[in-house]
């Protein structure tokens, strides 16, 4: 038995999950396995991403190798499927990640110049759209569709921003904001998705200007609102009611108190 069929062969780490993965493909394999296709662990891998952010926020180390383990696996699975079909090997992308990496740095592996976070994020962007010039229509065209919406906005505005089309100061997306907003006030129930969408993308773009994720803050507000919630209905139960019992009046004294413990 060779040690492509062996998993337990001696080898270093990456080799042995590669020969791992490559077994569980092979027709004697698992099924499941030898049944995916790249498209048919898409899901999974998006899924996975959601968890090792959690794993990572938490800075739970036992979490973060858990989730980490689980993105590696999916790299080198559908490396192996590509291998299967000559179209690429684990190998190929790894040499790819190292070219693209002393490409984009040549400030580091080139002319050791020093350069701030700006001019190095500038000089990134500027390097990826000569990389994709010759095989892209717009440059919005290298941002996947599949972003979750607003960091799908924060990437358009990030990238249109590159080459001047952007405001010059936060002013100028502060008084598009209030535009906005007064477009949706004035606006026929028709057009009222579009104008709320005009606004979040404009609320975004601000976050953008002020250096700051619009997911991120979103995703705090969510936290800070279930924990209140979570909270009412803790100080709603040691009253002996029942939250479904309450109206909006009451749920709204009982969501005060929530607020002065839950900051």
């Amino acid at each position: 038995m060779n040690a492509k069929s062996n998993p337990n062969a001696k080898s270093n780490p990456i080799d042995n999950l590669k020969n791992i993965v490559a077994k569980l493909r092979a027709p004697d394999g698992c099924p499941w396995d030898i049944k995916q296709t790249p498209q048919s662990i898409t899901p999974h891998i998006i899924e996975e991403a959601y968890e090792l952010v959690d794993a990572i926020e938490s800075n739970n180390p036992t979490d973060m190798i858990d989730e980490l383990s689980d993105q590696l696996l999916h790299v080198v699975m559908i490396a192996q499927m590509m291998s299967e079909t000559k179209s690429f090997t684990f190998d190929d992308v790894v040499t790819h990640c190292s070219e693209k990496m002393i490409r984009r740095h040549p400030h580091v592996f080139k002319t050791n110049e020093e350069k701030n976070i700006h001019e190095v994020n500038n000089q990134w962007e500027q390097i990826k759209i000569n990389e994709s010039a010759h095989k892209l229509d717009s440059i919005l065209d290298a941002i996947p569709n599949h972003f979750p919406a607003l960091l799908h906005a924060q990437k358009i505005q990030k990238k249109v921003a590159t080459i001047g089309f952007d405001w010059p100061t936060i002013d100028g997306a502060k008084e598009k904001l209030i535009e906005e907003c007064q477009e949706f006030l004035n606006a026929n129930p028709q057009d009222e998705d579009e104008e709320l969408g005009d606004i979040l993308f404009s609320l975004t773009n601000i976050c953008r200007k002020l250096g700051k994720s619009a997911e991120d803050l979103l995703q705090k507000t969510n936290k800070k609102f279930k924990g209140r919630f979570k909270k009412m209905e803790e100080i709603i139960t040691s009253h002996n009611k029942n939250i479904k019992d309450l109206n909006l009046t009451e749920m709204d004294a009982f969501w005060d108190q929530a607020k002065k413990i839950n900051k």
